[in-house]
């Protein structure tokens, strides 16, 4: 077992105890909560009259189910209004702080909480969204839960865990023009596949994690359990307190300085035990785009879609599966391939230095004709922030629609969605079947410069090619 790692120092110190299933006990410092996996596990409260422990460590937001174009209440969807009137009030109820909209803070639950500051080193963080593990950008070990889970968390501010195995990944090397955060998941993945982290925590290392920004950490950590693992996790450096200092639930004054040295601490020791290593040369990477029906199944965008017979017997089933249902051909290129929508958002790629990537690629341009483009913030601070830079501006003269804070269509819970067998260029993290709101709709993901070079050309498109 792992020895030494960030995740073993994180995980002993918030032990509360063994439990007799084998499982530990492990305190929860920070609970985000939304209006999807919440209602249940309120109901469960009041059902036994207990109350939230500490609602002081519990954070909650809406995000699934707003419409990005007409936030007016009550909501069209009534049972998006019923939702959300559920969350204000159980929050009113049980005394939990709650960004609603027009705070000027609501937004995509994974993308609030590290902007407020309320994410930091060495907690563990839990929400009832399987994306949790974003906040380990931060040296945090943060779990998606369950609702029953969700119940568990607010009555007592633990879990009930088995301990994860830890598995380094390191990338080295810089990363070529063209090539993001976002490139770089998405060949981890298809490298070591959707299950292989099942059961493991992942620590992204190595010189390529060291240079790029907390939001492209949290990119990357966002995908983590597309790979199967339950979290991971960066560890925290001076680019870590950068991005913390001064945020409204940082340390303030000396309070920092402590802070600041403990955090340190927690670093992986350099002798550290683990249960797996991986090795990546990030030059080897190029603009990833998916082209099946998971996240594994992607390919460089200038590669050929791969034979069936060239893939391990134990992926032909579902490779087969994916070329049916996104009507591809083995053999053949996914460059050029037509899209019919492009998506620019969610809590993987909708932060303002996304937006300001993709921006530079949309500036003096146009959107194919007939292609439908939009961006979605993923906060109110985010769409605030970019205003004033300037970025809506941008978008808008180049063809897109600039939208309120929300998940969008990332997910089928609200008005954006595919239709009919549209193919979506997006740059969320799931291509399931049925993901982005249509049974036979198409997703193929990949970063905001590409859903940007393919808005524009109106077909799928190496992005290198517009670089000037």
């Amino acid at each position: 077992m792992s020895k030494g790692t960030l995740f073993d120092k994180v995980w002993n110190l918030h032990a509360v105890g063994e439990l007799p299933t084998g499982q530990t006990q492990l305190l929860i410092g920070l609970h985000l909560i939304h209006e999807v996996t919440s209602p249940q596990a309120f109901a469960m409260l009041r059902e036994r009259g207990l109350k939230v422990l500490f609602p002081d460590r519990t954070v909650a937001t809406v995000d699934h189910i707003v419409p990005t174009d007409n936030q007016a209440r009550p909501f069209v969807d009534v049972l998006a209004e019923e939702m959300i009137e559920a969350l204000e009030k159980n929050c009113r109820d049980f005394g939990i702080p709650f960004y609603n909209i027009g705070s000027g803070h609501q937004g995509i639950v994974h993308v609030i909480a590290p902007e407020q500051g309320l994410t930091q080193p060495g907690m563990t963080v839990a929400c009832g969204d399987s994306h949790t593990s974003t906040h380990g950008a931060f040296g945090a070990i943060a779990f998606g839960i369950g609702t029953s889970q969700v119940r568990d968390v607010l009555a007592s501010q633990t879990l009930a865990l088995s301990k994860l195995k830890v598995r380094k990944i390191e990338v080295n090397g810089r990363l070529r023009p063209g090539v993001y955060a976002k490139d770089v998941i998405l060949q981890i993945i298809r490298r070591l596949g959707v299950k292989a982290g099942v059961g493991y925590a992942y620590e992204f290392a190595g010189t390529t994690f060291e240079q790029m920004s907390m939001e492209e950490r949290m990119t990357a950590c966002n995908m983590s359990i597309e790979g199967g693992a339950r979290c991971g996790y960066v560890n925290p450096d001076e680019t870590t307190f950068a991005y913390l200092k001064g945020r409204p639930f940082a340390p303030q004054g000396a309070a920092w300085d402590k802070a600041v040295a403990w955090w340190q601490q927690l670093r992986s020791d350099t002798d550290a035990v683990y249960d797996d290593v991986v090795t990546f040369d990030a030059a080897e990477i190029g603009p990833t785009v998916t082209w099946g029906i998971t996240p594994g199944q992607g390919i460089a965008v200038d590669e050929t879609l791969p034979l069936l017979e060239n893939l391990p017997e134990s992926e032909q089933a579902l490779a087969l599966e994916a070329y049916r249902y996104m009507e591809l051909t083995p053999g053949s290129k996914l460059l050029g391939t037509p899209v019919d929508v492009c998506f620019i958002g969610s809590c993987t790629n909708g932060r303002l230095s996304d937006l300001r990537e993709a921006a530079k690629f949309a500036a003096g341009r146009q959107v194919a004709p007939g292609l439908k483009a939009f961006v979605v913030p993923g906060s109110e601070q985010v769409k605030q922030q970019a205003e004033a830079e300037g970025l809506d501006e941008i978008f808008r003269a180049a063809g897109f629609e600039w939208r309120e804070a929300g998940c969008s269509m990332c997910l089928a819970m609200n008005p954006d969605k595919l239709q009919g067998n549209q193919i979506s260029a997006s740059s969320s993290n799931r291509n399931f079947k049925g993901r982005q709101g249509s049974a036979t709709g198409r997703t193929l993901l990949m970063s905001p410069a590409m859903v940007v070079a393919a808005a524009i050309n109106g077909k799928v498109t190496d992005v290198r090619e517009l670089l000037s």
